[in-house]
C-alpha cells in the first residue's frame, strides 16, 4: 500500500470525506481520475438538453479551451483547498452563478453530478492500479452530496448504489442522438486531443477516443464505430499501464492541477474571472 492509502485507512470518510478525495484525485490516482472525470463531462453532451445549451451559448465554438481551463479549475479549486475554504466558497460561489443564468433542471444537475461519482468508480476498475475500496467511494459520495448541496442541487442520493442508479436510468431515457451532442463532444474530443498530439494527428486519433465510448453514448454523439481490433489494443495499452503503475512507487507529492500552467491564463488566474459573465452572450 502507498503512503497515501495507508492514510485513507486512518480515515473516517463520513468525517474526513475531503481530505481522503484530495488523496485520491491528487496523489493516489491523480492522471486517472483526471481523465475520468473529462470522459464523466464528456458523456453528458449525450444529453440533449444538456448540449443544447452549451451550443446555445456558442462558447465551446468560440473559447473550447478557456471553457475547459475554466470548469477544471473552478472544480479543482474546491477540491485541492476545501469546500469551506475561501477559495473552494468563491469557486462554488461562481459555479452557481453561471448555473442560475439558464432554466437548467434539477435533473440535468443531478446527473452531471452522478457522472463525477461513478465515472472514476468505473475507470480505475477498468484501467486503473487497483480498484477504489469501499471507505474511498463512500468519501467520494459523501464530499459530491456536500458539493451538490452547496449548488442547490436536490434530491441527492445517498449511497453510491443510488447514484449508479439514477446515472443508468437517466441515460437510458435521456441518450439520444441530436446535432448539438455531435457538435460539442466533436469539438471536446478534437480539443482533448489537441492536448496530447501536435494538431495535424488529431484526424488520425479520433476513433481512439471512440472506442473509449460505448455503443449508446457512440450513438448519442453520432460518431462511428471503431473497428474491433482498435477497441482491444487500447484495452491492452491501459492495462499494461495499470500492471506497470502497481510495479512502481507511489506519487511523492500531491499533483495539483490549479498549479498547472496552461495557455489560457498564461499569467495565471482569478477564480472570480473564471467561467461565463452575462456580456458573453451579448457579444456571440
Amino acid at each position: 500500500m502507498s503512503q497515501w492509502s495507508n492514510e485513507i485507512e486512518a480515515l473516517n470518510p463520513a468525517v474526513d470525506y475531503e481530505r481522503i478525495y484530495f488523496l485520491l484525485s491528487a496523489c493516489e490516482f491523480s492522471w486517472d481520475i483526471e481523465k475520468a472525470l473529462e470522459f464523466a463531462l464528456f458523456r453528458t453532451y449525450a444529453v440533449p438538453s444538456i448540449s443544447g445549451l452549451l451550443s446555445l451559448t456558442g462558447e465551446f465554438r468560440d473559447h473550447s479551451r478557456k471553457r475547459y481551463d475554466d470548469t477544471e479549475l473552478l472544480m479543482s479549486e474546491v477540491s485541492e483547498n476545501g469546500l469551506e475554504s475561501e477559495r473552494g466558497k468563491t469557486a462554488v460561489s461562481r459555479i452557481n452563478a453561471m448555473h442560475n443564468r439558464y432554466r437548467i433542471s434539477n435533473d440535468d444537475m443531478l446527473y452531471v453530478l452522478s457522472t463525477f461519482v461513478v465515472e472514476p468508480v468505473r475507470w480505475l476498475e477498468n484501467f486503473g492500479k487497483r480498484a477504489m475500496t469501499h471507505k474511498e467511494i463512500d468519501a467520494c459520495v459523501h464530499y459530491y452530496r456536500a458539493l451538490g448541496s452547496r449548488m442547490g442541487i436536490q434530491d441527492l442520493p445517498e449511497t453510491f448504489q443510488a447514484f449508479t442508479d439514477y446515472n443508468l436510468q437517466f441515460e437510458e431515457t435521456h441518450f439520444r442522438f441530436a446535432e448539438s451532442n455531435a457538435e460539442i463532444a466533436s469539438l471536446t474530443r478534437d480539443l482533448l486531443i489537441s492536448m496530447h498530439v501536435p494538431t495535424p494527428l488529431v484526424p488520425v486519433c479520433r476513433p481512439v477516443v471512440h472506442a473509449l465510448c460505448d455503443t449508446p453514448l457512440r450513438t448519442a454523439m453520432g460518431f462511428t464505430e471503431p473497428p474491433h481490433w482498435l477497441q482491444r489494443a487500447l484495452i491492452l495499452v491501459l492495462d499494461t499501464r495499470a500492471g506497470m503503475l502497481r510495479l512502481l512507487p507511489a506519487r511523492r507529492r500531491p499533483r495539483l492541477i490549479t498549479a498547472r500552467r496552461r495557455p489560457s491564463y498564461p499569467f495565471g488566474y482569478r477564480i472570480s474571472e473564471l467561467g461565463t459573465f452575462k456580456q458573453d452572450n451579448n457579444s456571440n
